[in-house]
């Protein structure tokens, strides 16, 4: 059996811009975080005469043309993968629609799988690539290149998304002491709220499609933070960090009327009054999780309790996609 395990992720600034629509036109920025919840894929053969996926739900057909999955059906296109006689099982820490980029580390994981089975191997470019390929391009997701790259690679790394359509990674220089206070003072809480992330995006990408001059003006924005949030964390400034965290939610919920809801924004002002510096939904937003930055963090934890949310603690990952066994 082979096992695969691919990390969640954090956006930590610039989220938005790693869409064609805008990167394509103006270039995109983005730094993100793996982090150790995991999205993980398994694979095996068996003597059966018809290929088994099993995910949130359960399929047994004859042949990949057949699978209802789409990702999973294009990967096994793409892979050149035919035979009946395999079982393919996903399962996550976390469920998709919660903000974490499950969809992109989930292909990476995949793809991980598909092609130790064939036996070859993928660099974290071509394997971010590929699953770029499978959902932009075959799929036309209306989402970003972030969430697949992140998984690839892992860390608290930086990407420029370039106008070609190529990706520049870079690790975050951060101290140690830094990595260790941003895992401590960083927290995430679950909403409840959850959606699929190509559902918000459309928007933004037919939006950014027409050159609505708002939008365009928006990302524009939003990847000058991602540019300052990469200096805040690199000179230890974290409290700096925090404040841009809140800059940047309050132009990422200008981008859509469904960004947020009355609920969240309670929340939001509850984490404020209780020892948040900055915070933010992660992901496209519209539900999900709820992060802040706190040097307060059982203050803050007790207050989002009293509201009925759960804390979802995390460590950042440095493995990105790998195999796990196999």
């Amino acid at each position: 059996m082979i096992i695969g395990r691919s990390p969640l992720r954090i956006s930590i600034g610039g989220g938005g811009t790693d869409l064609p629509s805008y990167s394509s036109q103006h270039g995109g920025f983005c730094v993100s975080a793996a982090i150790d919840q995991y999205v993980y894929v398994s694979m095996q053969r068996t003597t059966a005469k018809d290929m088994l996926v099993r995910y949130s739900q359960i399929e047994k057909v004859a042949n990949r043309r057949e699978v209802k999955h789409p990702i999973i059906r294009e990967a096994l296109d793409l892979v050149g993968i035919d035979e009946p006689n395999i079982e393919i099982t996903s399962m996550a820490d976390i469920p998709s629609g919660t903000g974490l980029g499950s969809s992109g580390s989930f292909t990476t994981c995949l793809l991980k799988v598909l092609h130790r089975y064939r036996r070859r191997f993928l660099e974290p470019s071509a394997l971010a690539e590929a699953a770029c390929h499978i959902e932009l391009e075959r799929l036309k997701e209306p989402i970003g290149k972030q969430d697949q790259y992140i998984a690839a690679f892992g860390g608290l790394t930086a990407f420029d998304f370039k106008r070609d359509g190529t990706v520049v990674p870079r690790s975050v220089k951060v101290s140690d002491e830094t990595l260790t206070a941003m895992e401590e003072n960083l927290a995430m809480f679950s909403t409840g709220f959850h959606r699929a992330a190509s559902v918000t995006l459309k928007e933004q990408d037919q939006k950014s499609k027409s050159n609505d001059q708002s939008m365009i003006d928006n990302l524009h924005y939003v990847k000058d933070l991602g540019y300052r949030c990469l200096e805040a964390i690199e000179q230890g400034a974290l409290r700096k960090f925090g404040e841009l965290m809140h800059e940047h939610w309050e132009h990422k919920k200008k981008r859509s009327a469904a960004m947020s809801n009355a609920d969240i924004d309670r929340w939001y002002s509850v984490g404020q009054a209780n020892g948040a510096v900055g915070g933010k939904l992660i992901g496209a937003g519209g539900g999900g999780f709820l992060m802040f930055y706190t040097e307060e963090r059982t203050r803050l934890r007790e207050a989002m309790k009293r509201e009925g949310l759960t804390e979802v603690p995390f460590r950042f990952d440095f493995d990105g996609t790998k195999i796990v066994t196999g």
